[in-house]
């Protein structure tokens, strides 16, 4: 599907509308930026007879290698980001790969998956873009509006992230009189914890790829001597990606003391348990012993013919039983 985004007067200020294009329908010379959402080959097809440009394929998205990402190819720059989102209606958010392509005054956006922070921006560029008729949108301005969403979406994410983490905190060293349900909540905790921390560096990956892309912007509008208000816009931005990207640095460390803090509370409890059964097995040696020894068939032993030999043995045991555990309450080893 393709949507095209053309400027349009409004009130006081410039509207950006956004409408679905067919197929057979051509595309209008006022277009500004094209959104391509799980594109036909049909529409890479249209789009790139318009644009004069190559629309790279999904396979080709997936590429980690920065010389894959972050090129210029035929007068058009190409530059692909991972942004945080639903993958394929998966319970869990994944990373979907964004490609974005600017040639002159326009920009194409090549997505399979549909990120939080593209319905954000759509919603408030529908409303206005500027503070006047001036301040009419182009591609580039655009394709930093919808950076500055994502990173501002990051910043929300990482937030509720941050609220999360800091309740399990607390849960973590509560006191619990019950054993069982000590346990029990270890456990949700270290699945709760792994969920986080596998958001969270999914996240601190999606700020990395948008920061390669801001680092790449900036040298350009550098040498193209772009606009000032537009150089300083990618500069700020560059500036709060940085700022969450240590944040997600921070919050990733404070999920790894947590997790070391939890899985050090289930040795305790392992320990606990294990000493209980060390303690027992010391407790009964003594009776072991002697009742192993005089369980052992020999004719001279005294005590056989002794009417008293039997409440004897008993007890030796006992009291042989009760002398460690009285030894280990006063060491106060329990």
């Amino acid at each position: 599907m393709i949507f095209i985004h053309q400027p349009i007067a409004g009130p006081g200020h410039i509207l950006l509308d956004r409408r679905p294009l067919e197929l057979q329908d051509p595309i209008p010379d006022e277009t500004v930026w094209l959104d391509m959402i799980r594109p036909t080959r049909e529409e890479d097809l249209k789009v790139e007879a318009f644009m004069g440009i190559s629309v790279p394929t999904r396979e080709e998205m997936k590429d980690i290698e920065p010389s894959e990402l972050l090129y210029v190819e035929d007068g058009a720059r190409y530059m692909t980001g991972r942004v945080l989102s639903k993958v394929s209606d998966a319970d869990e958010p994944g990373l979907a790969g964004i490609t974005f392509i600017l040639r002159g005054n326009r920009l194409v956006t090549v997505r399979y998956e549909e990120p939080q922070a593209f319905r954000m921006y759509t919603q408030r560029a529908g409303r206005s873009t500027g503070n006047g008729p001036s301040a009419a949108p182009s591609g580039e301005t655009i394709l930093a509006g919808l950076i500055e969403t994502v990173i501002d979406r990051a910043a929300d994410v990482l937030q509720l992230q941050g609220e999360r983490i800091d309740r399990l905190s607390g849960k973590i060293f509560e006191e619990k009189a019950d054993p069982s349900a000590r346990n029990t909540a270890l456990q949700d905790t270290l699945r709760a914890l792994g969920r986080l921390g596998d958001l969270i560096s999914k996240q601190r990956e999606s700020l990395v790829s948008m920061e390669r892309i801001l680092l790449s912007l900036s040298a350009t509008y550098r040498t193209t001597k772009a606009p000032r208000e537009l150089r300083e816009d990618v500069r700020s931005t560059l500036r709060d990606l940085q700022s969450l990207e240590e944040h997600a640095t921070f919050l990733s460390s404070k999920i790894q003391f947590l997790l070391d803090a939890t899985l050090g509370l289930v040795n305790l409890e392992q320990n606990n348990i294990i000493k209980l059964f060390s303690v027992m097995a010391v407790v009964f040696m003594p009776p072991t012993l002697i009742a192993s020894i005089y369980g052992m068939n020999f004719k001279a032993m005294p005590e056989l013919d002794w009417n008293f030999g039997y409440p004897m043995a008993v007890v030796m045991m006992v009291v042989a039983a009760v002398l460690p555990y009285v030894f280990f309450r006063w060491k106060k080893w329990l």
